[in-house]
């Protein structure tokens, strides 16, 4: 039994190197065809790192298993474009930056700043990852509430309701900044707005189900930010 659960576990820690290795290859190439080709890619330091990152995250996010469909008790629909959207923007956003950084269209100033980009993207995966991890079996990509579905409020969620939205939000301007790109700047904010209705959406359905308890939450919380002065308006 411990052997067939060893080759087990050595199976599903194949699958996961395996589909990490596909979706950085599959990044790499978007990255090398807005760069101008492998040969720009890598000569590229900071479109190296950033790769180097988005492969760690991948292989950590191939350990975290969304919840299960028979498991959904409550589901928020929204609209059918929108998941499409919320894959899209993220995985253009820094191709679209590399390819103005090749064309010297609408770029910031170059400076140092632009290795900060890498670093905030980095740091963005990671909390995107923990707050993933945090939620373990409740995470869902979709707008659903489990059977057994508590409220998370320690950790990452004890000052920020959507640590995992800021995650990605930080994900794509650093790949934006790390590039000086106006353009992938400017699909970032276009994402934070889909992602602050999206929440709104997110926490009726919430409140609905944990009522005053959500409430006293979110009084005491920011959605993407810590709550300061915003926890009296609310």
């Amino acid at each position: 039994m411990n052997d067939v659960a060893a080759s087990a576990a050595k199976l599903s820690g194949l699958r996961i190197f395996m589909l990490a290795f596909f979706v950085t290859a599959f990044d790499a190439a978007l990255l090398a065809l807005a760069l101008g080709g492998p040969a720009a890619l890598l000569r590229h330091p900071r479109a190296l790192a950033l790769l180097a990152s988005w492969g760690i995250s991948s292989l950590a996010l191939g350990t975290l298993r969304p919840a299960r469909d028979p498991d959904v008790v409550d589901r928020v629909s929204e609209a059918r474009l929108l998941p499409f959207v919320l894959l899209l923007i993220p995985l253009l956003t820094v191709p679209v930056s590399a390819a103005c950084e090749r064309a010297g269209f609408l770029l910031l100033p170059t400076g140092a700043w632009r290795w900060a980009g890498v670093a905030l993207a980095s740091a963005g995966l990671a909390i995107r990852i923990a707050a993933m991890a945090q939620l373990g079996r409740r995470f869902s990509p979709r707008l659903a509430l489990q059977r057994d579905h508590a409220l998370e409020t320690r950790g990452l969620y004890s000052r920020i309701r959507h640590p995992g939205y800021l995650g990605s939000l930080l994900a794509n301007l650093g790949g934006a900044l790390a590039f000086g790109s106006w353009v992938g700047a400017i699909m970032v904010a276009a994402l934070t707005v889909i992602l602050r209705a999206r929440t709104v959406r997110e926490e009726e359905m919430l409140e609905t189900r944990f009522g005053s308890e959500y409430r006293d939450y979110r009084a005491r919380t920011g959605r993407f930010l810590p709550s300061l002065a915003l926890a009296g308006r609310k």
